[in-house]
């Protein structure tokens, strides 16, 4: 929209706003504002706990496992979209409707296939499978940069799925916990999520 608000709207009548400029455009929507003052003798209302991160991932299991053990480590919900209910939706159904509710995702960018430019075969590279790069465009698209992290294994032999300037990457070899969590844990925390640096 010219005010800088982004709408996105569903065929299953869901919608979200983001962008610049949200207020106006939620309250022509008829989507109730947030109380400024709560019931309690004039103290601001609490903001909601962010706890939900949706996580891309390829073919390493071992690696998805260890980051869902992490988040939850952290107090978090991870959402891994094969352990959702599909309810009839495709993929991308199915990836809208559970975005709607979340404020962060962590993309796991594992050397799952190789590739190179055709008629180049000494450029041959290791790179995402190509779910997660699509997945990886969607939820820029829907969250935005600075809520989207990309965590890269084994970076010295991987193609970047996206060479768009301000992406968080955040590489690690062997141990995701280990060598990435502390910076991960600081960009979510940024970004609202309470997790004590204390526990990571």
């Amino acid at each position: 929209m010219q005010s800088g608000a982004i709408v996105n709207s569903y065929h299953t009548g869901k919608f979200n706003v983001q962008g610049k400029n949200q207020d106006p455009v939620k309250e022509c929507l008829g989507v109730p504002a947030p109380q400024a003052v709560a019931a309690n003798g004039g103290a601001a209302a609490a903001k909601p706990v962010l706890s939900k991160v949706f996580v891309v991932y390829g073919h390493d299991n071992a690696a998805r496992t260890e980051l869902e053990a992490m988040l939850r480590r952290w107090k978090l919900e991870p959402l891994i979209l094969d352990q959702l209910p599909s309810e009839g939706q495709t993929i991308i159904e199915k990836l809208e409707t559970t975005i709607a509710g979340v404020n962060f995702a962590v993309v796991l960018a594992t050397p799952d296939n190789e590739g190179h430019r055709a008629g180049h075969d000494d450029e041959k590279a290791y790179r995402a499978r190509q779910n997660v790069v699509m997945e990886l465009g969607m939820m820029l698209t829907l969250l935005g940069r600075k809520r989207v992290a990309i965590l890269m294994k084994q970076q010295d032999n991987m193609e970047r799925p996206s060479d768009i300037q301000g992406l968080i990457y955040i590489p690690y070899k062997d141990n995701l916990q280990k060598e990435a969590g502390l910076l991960l844990a600081k960009e979510m925390q940024a970004q609202g999520y309470p997790i004590s640096l204390a526990n990571v």
